[in-house]
């Protein structure tokens, strides 16, 4: 069905636009946070799709498109890049009310430093798929910024968001992945799958929602100055 990717997106999002009119933390609200934070991952990320769509790291099932494209991706991939952070940002900021970090979790710092160091090891030894090496050695860079220079101190929140975002994420991804709508080329992936999602797409994730939630938080903060 042509609005097959159409649907998977209103299905992401439906719920947490429903709840962020909510009265005690008034997400919608934030709207000056989390408006850049989209806008700006966004743009990193849609860049990184279209140059991986045009040199077949992975394509579109046009039967479940609307056949609208912007440059070489279809208006419903664009849309994702809104959906899926809105949604992660929603579950953040709703943690992020409910447990405000008070103290430092310093083993939370050797955890990501211990995957950042797989992370880059299995980026290089794989630097031929091109999925593989970007994901990861981009990932790697990012949690090392974030926790070393960055030092970002809401790591707790963001892994408790990363955790009980994996669900909806298995849910979506896999109906993308196995009708498919989105297809992967196998020669740029490990190609180990989790039911028909790529591996690599778990870390993708993580990489899009840890983006957003720093730019969130840095604009959050500001806004509350």
């Amino acid at each position: 069905m042509e609005y097959t990717y159409l649907l998977i997106n209103l299905a992401i999002i439906i719920v947490p636009l429903f709840f962020s009119f909510e009265k005690k933390i008034r997400f919608i609200s934030h709207w000056k946070a989390f408006i850049p934070a989209i806008s700006i991952t966004g743009l990193i990320f849609i860049i990184w799709d279209i140059i991986f769509t045009d040199i077949g790291v992975w394509s579109f099932n046009k039967d479940y498109l609307t056949g609208i494209y912007i440059f070489n991706l279809p208006i419903e991939e664009i849309l994702f890049f809104i959906t899926v952070p809105y949604s992660c940002l929603f579950v953040f900021a709703v943690v992020d009310f409910y447990l405000p970090e008070k103290k430092k979790y310093d083993f939370l710092k050797i955890i990501y430093l211990v995957l950042s160091l797989f992370l880059l090891f299995f980026g290089f030894i794989n630097i031929n798929r091109l999925y593989t090496s970007v994901t990861f050695i981009s990932l790697s860079v990012v949690l090392v910024m974030t926790s070393y220079i960055f030092k970002f101190k809401k790591m707790r929140n963001f892994s408790i968001t990363f955790i009980l975002s994996l669900i909806p994420f298995l849910i979506f991804n896999g109906l993308l992945t196995s009708i498919p709508v989105v297809i992967y080329n196998n020669y740029e992936n490990l190609g180990f799958r989790i039911f028909s999602i790529p591996f690599e797409d778990i870390f993708y994730g993580m990489l899009l929602i840890l983006i957003n939630v720093l730019i969130y938080t840095h604009f959050n903060k500001k806004i509350q100055k």
